[in-house]
């Protein structure tokens, strides 16, 4: 199913000096089954702190290369900020990483001359981004946390951003999108990368069974992994793009733009369930661009 959410977000390669050994969260959680439940706040963080604790080696090391130690990379499909640039100029600007994943996003935000923090949930992915910081000698803060309920005061930051962190993983997005909007100055802007609602129909699979709906759009029941005991280990959360757009405009922010990168010609690289096959077909990633007015 969907593990739309394993992407640039959470990257970074883990230094030499890393001793976490690679071995797989389905490995080390004992992943047994899928199921199709509800799962609420609790279980939800819970689980994504298991996987992401239990992940960081393994998906460090399969994808870290991709995108560098300090680069920001939002999506598969190879869209870098430096070419996008849809945070605006960040010089001089206080900017929240969501979901910083080994904070390589955070990394690239400091060395154009912004004042980043990284905050995550998984403690695993935040020793990658310290060790990183050593490693890179672009040191940034780092804060342990969910997105649901961010540790700062109201309108601390100038800037926002998510590539893959977080939000496909909570419960409660609007919450999420609310806490942003609290966090922001007056003006700042808010963007964060997802997997495109519309592959929720579709199996997590590159290759042609991948372009075969297997359910409805609508259903937005969690695809959920558990353990040999029914316990969630992964969780992943389906939005329409109606309800994204919902919950971004609920919050009090303006949604300013969609943007949906098109698979770019002579990249070939498969990424999870990102492939040229498919990315040349539908969009695998939406990016929201918003900013609280």
């Amino acid at each position: 199913m969907l593990r739309g959410a394993r992407s640039p977000g959470q990257c970074g390669y883990p230094p030499p000096n890393c001793h976490d050994s690679p071995v797989s969260a389905e490995d080390e959680l004992g992943t047994t089954a899928v199921a199709r439940r509800a799962v609420d706040e609790a279980e939800s963080q819970r689980a994504s702190r298991l996987w992401w604790d239990a992940d960081a080696a393994d998906y460090l090391a399969e994808h870290g290369r991709d995108i560098g130690d300090s680069d920001f990379v939002w999506c598969p499909e190879g869209l870098r900020e430096a070419d996008a640039g849809l945070l605006g100029d960040v010089a001089g600007r206080r900017v929240l990483e969501v979901g910083a994943g080994s904070a390589p996003c955070a990394r690239w935000l400091a060395g154009h001359g912004a004042r980043p923090v990284a905050l995550d949930l998984s403690g695993a992915m935040l020793r990658h981004a310290a060790a990183l910081g050593v490693s890179t000698g672009v040191p940034v803060p780092l804060v342990q946390a969910g997105a649901e309920r961010l540790p700062f005061g109201d309108g601390v930051f100038d800037v926002a951003c998510s590539a893959f962190g977080a939000v496909p993983f909570v419960a409660d997005p609007r919450r999420v999108m609310r806490e942003v909007f609290r966090v922001l100055r007056p003006g700042g802007r808010w963007v964060f990368a997802v997997n495109h609602p519309m592959r929720w129909m579709f199996s997590d699979d590159p290759g042609p069974d991948g372009l075969v709906v297997q359910q409805s759009y609508f259903d937005r029941t969690p695809y959920v992994e558990v353990d040999g005991s029914g316990a969630a280990v992964y969780v992943e959360h389906h939005r329409t793009m109606g309800d994204r757009i919902r919950d971004i405009v609920a919050a009090g922010l303006v949604l300013d733009d969609v943007v949906e990168p098109e698979w770019p010609e002579g990249h070939e690289r498969i990424w999870g369930q990102w492939s040229p096959l498919r990315g040349a077909l539908f969009p695998g990633t939406a990016i929201f661009v918003c900013h609280r007015p």
